[in-house]
């Protein structure tokens, strides 16, 4: 009898442990499944670049924002009276506009022998008291032909008149809370600040918390700057803009794969705008509905 509630007990305690331990292990795979299911992907705001007249489109195809230009929304050249009527479609429309391009014309230089620091400051502080009024964030400091160095001219001298002027900038912008992003662009495009490295030297030199950095992909491509320089600088990044390598199309054209640039991205926690910028499209709902929906595929994948 004894023997027999023993080995009764035994097998008891045998049953109830597998049962315990199934049920520890069972938890924990659930527990996993749960986490990987609950486990946010990586996702940021996504814009494209166009007149705002695109934006409803923009909206139904899942874009946060439009992103336009200083001179076709803040300055357009029909003056003030055509400002007013975008700002009142603006206010109707409620689609929000985070930034804008192209802040000088090419007419307008920053350095060289015909440097007119007035005259930008002057637009400049325009551009940035009407983006104050829209709501938006950013003013994109990019402008190539304004900045192209000419022949034979120093380099260090041009550098001190870039950083000269982006020094009178900041007040400005800190005075209407709106940030400047140094955009470096490609050398087809220019011959000054054609890495982030270089974006970097003006930011620091400038000491303002409303003069950052844009990390633009495209012209990153372009340049063969790997990946790692956005973790590298990231820390600077405020905004950026992104398109495929060959002909500046919108993602999904070529069939680009930025997934190691959003990887990037994404380790250094970035949470700011990302804008498709093209100038040129053969389709532009059809391209540019395309390249969000690529885009949001990729960022899910990093």
């Amino acid at each position: 009898m004894i023997k027999t509630i023993y080995f009764l007990s035994r097998r008891n305690f045998i049953i109830n442990s597998t049962k315990t331990t199934a049920g520890i292990l069972a938890g924990s795979a659930v527990s996993d499944a749960f986490s990987a299911v609950a486990q946010p992907q990586y996702s940021i705001p996504l814009g494209v670049f166009a007149a705002y007249g695109k934006a409803d489109f923009l909206r139904e195809s899942g874009c946060a924002y439009i992103e336009e230009s200083v001179a076709g929304f803040l300055i357009p050249a029909d003056g003030d009276p055509q400002y007013q009527k975008n700002l009142e479609q603006l206010k109707l429309e409620n689609f929000p506009i985070r930034s804008y391009v192209i802040l000088l014309p090419g007419s307008l230089k920053t350095l060289g022998p015909d440097a007119n620091h007035e005259a930008i400051l002057q637009r400049t502080e325009l551009a940035l008291k009407r983006a104050k009024e829209c709501g938006s964030q950013y003013i994109v400091f990019g402008s190539g032909a304004s900045r192209i160095i000419p022949d034979g001219f120093d380099r260090n001298i041009a550098k001190a008149q870039h950083i000269e002027l982006t020094t009178k900038m900041a007040p400005l912008a800190e005075k209407y809370g709106v940030t400047i992003a140094v955009e470096p662009l490609n050398r087809g495009e220019t011959n000054f600040i054609n890495s982030l490295a270089e974006g970097v030297e003006i930011v620091d030199a400038v000491k303002s918390p409303k003069v950052k950095l844009l990390c633009d992909i495209y012209h990153m491509l372009k340049e063969d700057e790997p990946a790692t320089e956005i973790v590298k600088y990231g820390k600077h990044i405020v905004h950026c803009h992104i398109a495929e390598k060959e002909s500046r199309t919108p993602p999904g054209v070529k069939g680009d794969d930025f997934r190691a640039y959003l990887g990037a991205l994404k380790k250094i926690q970035y949470k700011g705008g990302l804008s498709i910028e093209c100038f040129t499209y053969t389709d532009f709902e059809k391209e540019a509905r395309k390249g969000v929906e690529v885009l949001k595929q990729q960022l899910s994948e990093v």
